[in-house]
């Protein structure tokens, strides 16, 4: 692993928006090497730095090493992808020349089969995927306010998702997250954990967008919030549907108690607009396919059919293609 057991692991964060620019923040203000990678706030972050309002103490950074090419970029041993998968597109362009050869990139992204596209850049042993539990909008350049959570889980990647368990690489990214107040949970089983994360981003996310809503107005509302406990349901079996275990003794499929433990962790969060929701009013395009193309594609292939999930998703398409014409 070379680097990997040594403390001073060198991190590049590309795309420093409302998450990258909140955790590589953290990792330099803990005392770790970060480069972050930006592209309409280069002139200004380059000039005047970072400004994170966290509900865990606000801080600044006057000087933070910025790049606007990423070929000016040192090879790091932590590449952390934190663009919006709709940009994903980049990374056969982005990766090469940023990842060092023991190195591994950190996908902070949300929906279902991003890591394979990056294993065909990268090779699927320099993959790991994570699932952000975070609140943080971007308000300016370079200003990110974090209102909520930031706890990160992480996972290793190999092909078709099979499980492989807790290695030594995680615990030593873990502990320079830990290290910058973040909380860090380790994964066996990344196809897992991001139908976890399905569970609460496909129903709020869709129909914050889809019915112009905050969470806070989702679960105010009777109608609404069984929809979204349906939607959850449904998340569940797509899960179940993709699940490797041979009976179903050996089921590591969610259990039905964390579909109540998303709902209440929704109902004590501050009202929020969801990521898809800014992006919608920003005009800028949706994260349709990895969020809900996928995860459709991927239980259609075990012969499960999802209609809820596959109407918001036709709705999410019809309004995405003309939000951005």
């Amino acid at each position: 692993m070379g680097s990997f057991a040594s403390s001073d692991r060198t991190y590049a964060i590309l795309g420093t928006g409302a998450l990258g620019g909140f955790y590589g923040g953290c990792l330099q203000k803990a005392g770790l090497d970060v480069h972050f990678l930006l592209h309409n706030d280069y002139e200004y972050v380059n000039k005047y730095g970072l400004i994170v309002e966290s509900k865990q103490g606000d801080f600044t950074l006057p000087h933070v090493k910025a790049y606007d090419d990423v070929e000016k970029m040192p090879p790091c041993d932590v590449v952390v992808v934190a663009l919006k998968t709709t940009q994903n597109h980049l990374l056969p362009k982005l990766l090469p020349s940023v990842v060092k050869d023991n190195g591994v990139v950190l996908l902070l992204q949300n929906g279902l089969g991003v890591e394979d596209e990056v294993a065909q850049i990268v090779g699927s042993k320099r993959v790991m995927g994570g699932l952000c539990f975070l609140c943080s909008n971007k308000v300016g350049p370079g200003h990110i306010r974090h209102l909520d959570y930031g706890e990160i889980k992480l996972a290793e990647y190999a092909p078709n998702y099979q499980s492989c368990g807790i290695t030594e690489r995680m615990r030593h990214i873990a502990s320079d997250f830990e290290l910058a107040g973040i909380s860090i949970k380790l994964a066996e089983d990344l196809l897992l954990a991001r139908w976890q994360k399905l569970v609460w981003n496909i129903p709020y996310n869709g129909l914050s967008v889809v019915l112009n809503a905050r969470t806070d107005e989702l679960m105010a509302d009777v109608h609404t919030r069984a929809l979204v406990e349906q939607l959850m349901w449904e998340v569940v079996a797509g899960a179940k549907s993709c699940d490797r275990a041979a009976s179903p003794q050996e089921n590591r499929i969610i259990p039905n108690s964390f579909v109540e433990l998303m709902l209440d962790y929704t109902l004590k969060m501050k009202p929020y607009r969801t990521s898809m929701k800014i992006d919608y009013d920003e005009k800028r395009p949706l994260e349709v396919e990895t969020m809900f193309g996928n995860p459709l594609r991927f239980a259609q292939q075990k012969g499960v059919d999802l209609p809820k999930i596959t109407m918001l998703y036709q709705q999410l398409k019809f309004l995405d293609a003309r939000n951005i014409r």
